[in-house]
Order: C-alpha cells, then sequence, then structure tokens
C-alpha cells in the first residue's frame, strides 16, 4: 500500500512540473511581445540604480551635516558652490559633498602616516594633527577653484556661440536665451538663463544689481552689464562691426589673459604649500638618525636646545605657510565664505566682553583708528574692526598661556633628562655598546640616590656629597672607592644637582612669555600689512582692467563720466575705497570729485585715466578723451601681458624663498650646526682630557 501512494505522489509532482513549465513557456511568449517589450525598456531607461555616486553624495551630505566640526567645512563649501551653482540645490549638494569627500580621504591617510611616524614626540604630532585644519583649507579652496576655473573656460565657449546667435537673430536677449538653452555646459547655462531673466524683467536696472551682488566673476558682471546697456541703447556700428561683438571680443581677451595667469600662478605655487610643510615630517627621522650614529647629540636632540629648535620650526612652518597662501592668491572668486555672524560678532554680543574688548580698539577719529582702517581698506580685509581685535587679544593671551607651559615644560625636559640620561663620555662615532649602556645606566641610578637626598638644598657642597659617599648611608657604591673617585663622584653629582636645582621659572622666562605674546599680538596687524604689499604688486593689473571697462563703455551712446565711475567702482578692488568717495561726491561737483580722486592715490596710471576723465568732463567727449586705447589697444594688450609675467615673477621669487624657508632651517639648522658645533665642542673636550692625563 505504501508503495502505491509513493507511485501516486510521485505522478502528482510530475504533472504539477509540467504545468508549471507550461504556464512558464506561455508566459515567456506573452512577454516577448512587442508591447511588453517597449515597457520594459522605458521602465529600464527610468530606473534609478540603487548606489550611484550622485545618490551617495546626497546621502552623504545629509550625514555631513550631522557632524559639528565637518559641518563647518560642508557649510563653507556650499557658500562658494552656490554662487557658481545658481538655484541649482541638488549639484551644490553633490559637488560640496563630493570635495569633502575627497578631502577627508586624503586627510585619514595623512593623519595615520603623521601618527606612525611622530608617535615618539607628541609636541610635533599634536602639531602636525592641527596643522592638517589649515592643510584641509587648502585642499578645500583648491577643489572649488578648480570649479571656478571650469566656469570661467565655459565662459569663452558661451561668448563664442552668443557671435554666432546674435548675428542670426540680432537681439540680445534671444541670443542669450538660444545658447543658455546648451546643456553640454550646464554652469554656464545657469549663468546664462539668470542674465537673460534678468535682461526681461519689469525692473532690469534693479534685477541687474542684484545680479552683481551674486555674480561668480567679474567678467560675467561686465557681460550682464553690456548686454543691459545694449539693449536699452540698442547696438551701433564701429569700424564696420557691432559695438556689441567688439565688446564681447574684449572681454574674451580679458579672460584669455586670466585663464593663462592663473595656470601659471598655479604652476609656480602647486608645491611651495607642501614643501613648507613636508620637511617637519622628518624632523623625527634626522633626530633618530643623528643620535644612533653620532651619540654626543643626544644631549641635544633630547635636551631644551633640540626642543627650543623643534619650535622655533613649527612655528616658522606655519607662518611660511600662511604667508604662501596668502601670497599665491591666483585671481580666481574669493567670495567671502565667512559666516555673517562668525564667533567673534557672537562674542562681541556680549556686554562683559564688548566693555573689555572696546578698551583695546582705538577711539575714532583718532591718527591709530584712520590708519589702522587704511590698512584693511589696503589689504581689502572683510573683517570688522573689533573682530580684529578680538583675534589680537585672544592670539595674545593663548601665546603667553603657551609661552608659561612651553618654558616649565622645558624645565622638566632637562630635570628628567639629568635622571635618565646614561651617565658616560660618548665616543664621537656612534652609538654605545649594550655592555657600556648598562654601566652607565648603573652609575646614573646611584647618583640618583644622592640627587633625591640633596635634592632643593641650594647649600650643599661637593665635601657634603663626598662625606655621604664615604659614610655608604644612602647607598654602598662608594666603600671601597679611592678618595680621588670619590671626589671625582661627588663633583658630578652637584653638576647633576646644581642643574636640578637651578631648573625653575625665572622672571625673565615671564618677561620672554610677555614679549611672544606682544609679538602674538601684532601678527594680524604685520598679516594685513602683507596683504596689502602683495595687493600693491597687482595695481597695474587692475588699471588695465579698467582700461578695458572705459574701452567698451566709452562708444555706447548716453554713457557718461558718471556711469563709468559707477562700473569702474563695481569692479575694482585695490581702489575701490576712493572710486567710492569720488561717486559720492560727483553730484556736489564732477571737476572736484574727480581732482580729489588723484589726491586720494598715488599710482600713475590711474591718475591718467582720471585726468581723461577730468577732460571729458567739461571738454571733449569721452571717446575723444580715450581715444588711444582704442589706437593702441595692441599695444596695451602686449603690455598687460608682459604686465603679469612680472608679477608672476616677483611673486614667485618671494614665494620660493618664503616656501624653501623651513627646508633650509631645518637641514642647516637642526641637523649640521649642531652636528658641527657639538661635535667641535666633543672633540675640544676630549682632546682637553687627554693633555691633563698625559701630565
Amino acid at each position: 500500500m505504501s508503495n502505491d501512494i509513493l507511485m501516486y505522489l510521485l505522478i502528482g509532482i510530475g504533472v504539477l512540473f509540467g504545468v508549471i513549465v507550461i504556464a512558464y513557456l506561455f508566459l515567456r511568449k506573452k512577454m516577448q511581445s512587442s508591447g511588453i517589450r517597449e515597457i520594459q525598456k522605458l521602465r529600464a531607461g527610468t530606473k534609478e540604480k540603487k548606489f550611484t555616486k550622485e545618490i551617495l553624495y546626497q546621502k552623504l551630505y545629509v550625514k555631513y551635516l550631522k557632524i559639528p566640526f565637518i559641518k563647518r567645512y560642508l557649510l563653507k563649501i556650499r557658500r562658494r558652490l552656490e554662487i557658481i551653482n545658481i538655484d541649482d540645490e541638488y549639484l551644490t549638494r553633490q559637488q560640496a559633498s563630493k570635495i569633502l569627500t575627497n578631502a577627508i580621504l586624503i586627510v585619514i591617510p595623512l593623519t595615520i602616516i603623521i601618527i606612525m611616524m611622530t608617535h615618539q614626540n607628541t609636541l610635533l604630532m599634536v602639531f602636525l594633527l592641527v596643522f592638517e585644519v589649515f592643510l584641509t583649507d587648502t585642499l578645500i579652496g583648491g577643489m572649488v577653484d578648480k570649479i571656478d576655473n571650469k566656469l570661467l573656460r565655459e565662459q569663452i565657449n558661451f561668448f563664442s556661440e552668443i557671435r554666432h546667435a546674435y548675428h542670426e537673430f540680432n537681439m540680445v536677449e534671444e541670443a542669450i536665451y538660444q545658447v543658455a538653452q546648451d546643456d553640454e555646459q550646464p554652469e554656464m547655462s545657469r549663468q546664462a538663463e539668470k542674465i537673460y531673466e534678468v535682461l526681461i524683467s519689469n525692473d532690469p536696472e534693479g534685477e541687474l544689481e542684484k545680479y552683481y551682488d551674486i555674480a561668480p566673476n567679474a567678467y560675467l558682471k561686465e557681460f550682464a552689464g553690456i548686454s543691459y546697456l545694449t539693449k536699452e541703447f540698442g547696438d551701433r556700428k564701429v569700424d564696420g562691426a557691432s559695438l556689441y561683438l567688439k565688446n564681447l571680443n574684449n572681454i574674451t581677451q580679458e579672460m584669455q589673459l586670466e585663464i593663462l595667469k592663473r595656470d601659471k600662478l598655479d604652476y609656480v605655487f602647486q608645491s611651495l604649500s607642501l614643501i613648507s610643510i613636508v620637511p617637519i615630517l622628518f624632523m623625527e627621522p634626522i633626530k633618530n638618525w643623528a643620535v644612533s650614529q653620532f651619540s654626543f647629540t643626544a644631549s641635544f636632540y633630547n635636551g631644551k636646545g633640540g626642543m627650543i629648535m623643534q619650535i622655533f620650526i613649527l612655528i616658522m612652518t606655519f607662518v611660511c605657510y600662511l604667508l604662501t597662501r596668502k601670497l599665491k592668491d591666483n585671481g580666481s572668486v574669493n567670495m567671502s565664505t565667512r559666516s555673517e555672524n562668525p564667533w567673534q560678532a557672537k562674542l562681541y554680543s556680549k556686554k562683559i566682553a564688548k566693555k573689555f574688548i572696546d578698551l583695546f580698539i582705538p577711539k575714532e577719529g583718532t591718527k591709530e583708528y584712520r590708519k589702522l582702517q587704511q590698512d584693511m581698506k589696503d589689504a581689502a580685509s572683510k573683517d570688522k574692526m573689533e573682530w580684529i581685535y578680538i583675534n589680537r587679544l585672544l592670539l595674545c593671551v593663548v601665546t603667553f598661556i603657551a609661552s608659561v607651559i612651553i618654558i616649565m615644560y622645558l624645565h622638566n625636559i632637562v630635570i628628567q633628562n639629568t635622571f635618565t640620561d646614561p651617565t658616560a663620555n660618548y665616543d664621537i662615532i656612534g652609538a654605545m655598546s649594550e655592555s657600556n649602556t648598562a654601566s652607565a645606566m648603573e652609575l646614573t641610578e646611584s647618583d640618583n640616590d644622592y640627587l633625591y637626598h640633596f635634592m632643593g638644598d641650594t647649600s650643599v657642597t661637593q665635601d657634603d656629597i663626598a662625606r655621604e659617599m664615604e659614610r655608604g648611608r644612602i647607598n654602598d657604591d662608594y666603600l671601597t672607592s679611592s678618595p680621588d673617585e670619590i671626589q671625582t663622584a661627588a663633583e658630578r653629582v652637584l653638576g647633576k644637582l646644581q642643574i636640578i636645582n637651578s631648573e625653575n621659572m625665572q622672571w625673565f622666562e615671564v618677561l620672554l612669555a610677555m614679549v611672544f605674546a606682544i609679538i602674538a599680538y601684532n601678527m594680524p596687524m604685520w598679516m594685513l600689512k602683507f596683504q596689502a604689499r602683495m595687493r600693491q604688486l597687482e595695481m597695474e593689473d587692475e588699471v588695465m582692467q579698467f582700461q578695458t571697462i572705459i574701452l567698451m563703455l566709452m562708444r555706447i551712446e548716453r554713457v557718461n563720466v558718471e556711469i563709468i565711475l559707477e562700473w569702474l567702482e563695481r569692479y575694482a578692488n585695490i581702489f575701490k575705497e576712493p572710486i567710492s568717495k569720488c561717486v559720492n561726491n560727483y553730484e556736489s561737483g564732477p571737476w572736484e570729485a574727480l581732482e580729489q580722486l588723484k589726491e586720494d592715490v598715488s599710482f600713475q596710471l590711474f591718475i591718467q585715466i582720471v585726468e581723461s576723465l577730468q577732460a571729458a568732463v567739461e571738454k571733449i567727449p569721452i571717446a575723444d578723451a580715450f581715444d588711444e586705447l582704442d589706437t593702441e589697444r595692441d599695444y596695451y594688450q602686449a603690455r598687460r601681458k608682459e604686465s603679469n609675467e612680472r608679477l608672476i615673477s616677483r611673486k614667485g621669487m618671494i614665494g620660493r624663498g618664503i616656501g624653501f624657508a623651513p627646508m633650509v632651517v631645518i637641514f642647516v639648522g637642526y641637523l649640521i650646526i649642531p652636528l658641527v658645533f657639538i661635535g667641535m665642542t666633543s672633540m675640544s673636550e676630549s682632546m682637553s682630557g687627554m693633555a691633563a692625563t698625559s701630565y
């Protein structure tokens, strides 16, 4: 009976399997129909993969916002990218997350390398880890600059297409709209769409002013302004060619020069920042090599002198790195990425802090106040005066406290080395053998017994120590020693004891900490002066930009001197303050306002422009006043190129001097000089000992 049941069960399973196969074949045939295949293709084309990079970066963006320290960098990147990616939240988040992720992937391995190379030197490791914060800013800034440079290159292609579209439509707004539909250059297309919306708005002049505030670079401002003027006042023929297209060509030439300038600056400075940092990674290997090969250098590298040299090199490297970053400034759009309400503003809003900080800020109207204001203007600083003084006071306090702690730490190093260093005369070359090291450490431990007994007693003499050695109450190491051996040992112990008792905080060391604090207090002011000095190198470049702007405006009808000054003010950087003052005073008297502008500046090329503007106010048309700009355009272009070459050359020369300074100091001051000086001293002592023995 059981066999029959088993047979029926197998037959049932076979029938069920056959039904499944028939159903599968039927459904497969059904799925092969053209309609079903089309639907599958449509679904496959629109279905999003689960793990694309875009989705990953979007998810990471949300995660980064929840991490306090990383959130700061994310928002800093975002503030720059959202200017380029107008109204494109998705792309802004994607690019910000991508840049931050790449920076993290670089910083994490670097952190591991730093810890592995400097784990024996806590001070150096902590400094380098803090230094990574500034290095991260450099990495992020470089990545954002690449996007900004990409936009600048897209603008050249965009202007080329605008020329063809303008020939076809002969209308500025229609040409911009047509080219803005290009999806191959999304960053530039968004800018073009924004400019198009400005031109067709009910209040184009007001919308244009708003766009000026958010435009990624000056060339888009110029393009938007020229397009607006052409739309409002119409185009005209100059020498048989469209004035609008000639102006586009002028802007294009300016952008080409700017791209070349940026590329050359990037090439010159691409490795200088790293060159100024990398040498400090080799401080510990240099120290280990020197001690292993020349034992006599251990007292220097492990003592106070070596630590002071390390601190000096670290501070010097930090300063050189900051100066190199300030010096590079490749001309990209350095929009202010700091918050409108930074921690300085929050601190200053507290009544107690405000009263204390105001004690140091100079009063309005004083000479010191005017001088500081001028320094801030010359440096184009975006900070407020109270923020600068908060930074100064914070640096002063932190430097004083750090100096006191470091000085105490140096004293402690000397004391610890006295207790732990092997007591022996080192050979000039090579290290001690294991047996010699063991004997030297036994002698050190014996000396330590006497040091612990007499430590703190400044009246002890060599005879006191010798008597204790003879009695053997502290230890019995010298019970069988000769009087000469005891006196030699007592002299050695007394020398160590004097070192330990003298390693206390002295009044002049507190004074030295105050000097360091004063230097730190003045550092922000010196940085302002350095920035102002670097900006002076670019004065000629800015004046030549003014010449291009005037060249574009001077043949447009209804353009007057006041409009030209407003345009110069809009694009000015170095000369912005005196031009703004001139614009404000213009209605009270054009000639007098321009005369005051000449007095406010001292750069001769800019004064020549002001004199031409004065001539255009009362005597001759603007086109005649600046006629030489058009007739000598090629000369000015060649002069601009030569000026950029000189600027890059001077910056490169200064940058190389600053960037290579830490490397030179490390190899000369930290390796060669200690080897030579300590080696000569050790040799001199050895020769003296040999001479004394011979007698």
